[in-house]
Parts: structure tokens; C-alpha cells; sequence
């Protein structure tokens, strides 16, 4: 089981409860933008809208802020910015390799920030396909686990495309092509099981075990560059066991 999926959820639950909560809206907000205007407003028809907005509600966005940034995406409101994704590839301390997701509107100044906040770190910047050939894209939808056994998920999924299914705490997380993600939630919804979030993340074939104080250098690069505006997500190939896991939480 990847550690990177473990610690996802560990950061996403510290993120909902610290002063990260505006920089977190700010990105949320932005990937509704983005999304609208890549497949139209209207959420019934453009499942990654779909997608997007609940996980904002679930972070408790106003619905105010949702419902503008829907409309600046689809051109119903004015004022939406001309957001690009951008990645940035290079190592963490220990050759950790890092990828590093931009939505920005300036190239620039996006370039500039991840690089100066990658050397602060213990960082340093690569080449594109320096270790992006490391990574894939995968859909991933979560579910409570509740009553629900690990063979309940699966058999609920496996015709829909669904590639892996782990517990991770106290959620089961479907592993998928980002193209099967509808597929498994509309396979999920049929056997009576709610999806509690779905998105697209990356994720690594070869890991680097970490201990604590390596971990330790690692996260901090991580926070560093997500407190720029321009990052959205940071993915890395770490992997990080129960125990180390353990004592970061501590």
C-alpha cells in the first residue's frame, strides 16, 4: 500500500483544521474555474465539475464562492483568469523525486517561485521527463469504509474499470484510469455505496522508504510549495511506513 496515498489523507485532515484553510479555498476555487471552462457549467454534464465542487463543499467553501467561480469558468460571469498548467519536475533531499503542479497565470512568475522554494529546501530542479516517466495518472475515488468490507468494494467496482482497492485509515480508496473514474462511481451508487471524494492524482511505481527525519525534510519542502499560490499539488514517490507515520502525527 503506498505510503503517499496515507499521507494524503493524514495532510488532509490537518489542512481543514490550520491557517492553510484560505490558501486551500483559493485552490479549490480554481480548479471549479478550470473545470467549467474545460466542460462546460453545468455539473450534470461535466462529471469533473461534478467532482470538484463537492469536494469544495466539503471543505465548507460558500456555496457563494462556488457558484462565481462556475460561472467565471463558463462565461456566465466575467473575470475569470486565463489559468494554465504548468509542471515543474526535479529531486527532494535523499533523490526523493518530486512533480510539482502549477495553475497559474503567470508562467514566470510560477517558474520562479517553485525554483526558489525548491533550493531553500534542500531541492533541486530537473529537466522535463527527469522523473515524470516515474509517475501515472490515476483516478481515485474514496468511500467510508463504515460496515463495509474490503470485498464488498471490490466486487462493487471490479467490472468498472477498477484497478486496486486499499484501505486507507478509516476510508477504502479505488485505484482507476482517470477515464473509469465515472464508471466506478456510477457502479458504486448502483450497489447503494456513497462516494466521498473523487480526483485525478499521481502516483509513483518505484518508492523511496523514508525515516523520520529524512519524512521530516520532505514535508517541509512539500509546505513550502504550497504555500505558493501558484502550486496546486506536490506529488512525490516517498513512502513512509505506519511507524514513521506515527511519530510525524505526533
Amino acid at each position: 500500500m503506498s505510503g503517499h496515498s496515507k499521507w494524503a489523507t493524514t495532510k488532509h485532515k490537518k489542512a481543514a483544521n490550520d491557517a492553510k484553510r484560505g490558501k486551500e479555498f483559493a485552490k479549490l476555487i480554481k480548479n471549479i474555474e478550470v473545470a467549467a471552462r474545460t466542460g462546460g457549467g453545468d455539473p450534470a454534464a461535466n462529471p469533473t465539475l461534478d467532482d470538484m465542487i463537492k469536494k469544495a463543499k466539503k471543505a465548507s467553501v460558500p456555496n457563494d464562492n462556488i457558484e462565481r467561480a462556475r460561472k467565471r469558468g463558463s462565461g456566465e460571469e466575467a473575470g475569470g483568469a486565463d489559468w494554465q498548467t504548468i509542471f515543474y519536475e526535479g529531486y527532494g533531499p535523499n533523490g526523493v523525486a518530486v512533480m510539482i503542479e502549477c495553475l497559474t497565470d503567470n508562467r514566470n512568475r510560477a517558474a520562479s517561485e517553485v525554483r526558489t522554494r525548491m533550493t531553500k529546501n534542500g531541492g533541486n530542479m530537473a529537466e522535463n521527463g527527469a522523473v515524470s516517466y516515474l509517475f501515472s495518472r490515476q483516478g481515485v475515488v474514496l468511500v467510508e469504509q463504515g460496515d463495509l468490507s474490503e470485498d464488498d468494494v471490490l466486487m462493487a467496482v471490479l467490472d468498472a474499470g477498477a484497478e486496486e482497492v486499499n484501505q486507507v485509515g478509516d476510508k477504502f480508496e479505488i485505484l482507476c484510469a482517470p477515464g473509469d473514474m465515472v464508471a466506478v462511481k456510477a457502479a458504486l451508487s448502483d450497489a447503494g455505496i456513497e462516494v466521498d471524494e473523487a480526483d485525478q492524482d499521481f502516483r509513483a511505481s518505484v518508492e523511496v522508504d523514508l525515516g523520520v527525519a529524512d519524512a521530516r525534510k520532505i514535508l517541509r519542502l512539500i509546505d513550502a510549495l504550497e504555500e505558493s499560490d501558484d502550486v496546486q499539488n506536490v506529488f512525490t514517490n516517498m513512502s513512509l511506513s505506519d511507524e514513521v507515520l506515527a511519530e510525524l502525527e505526533d
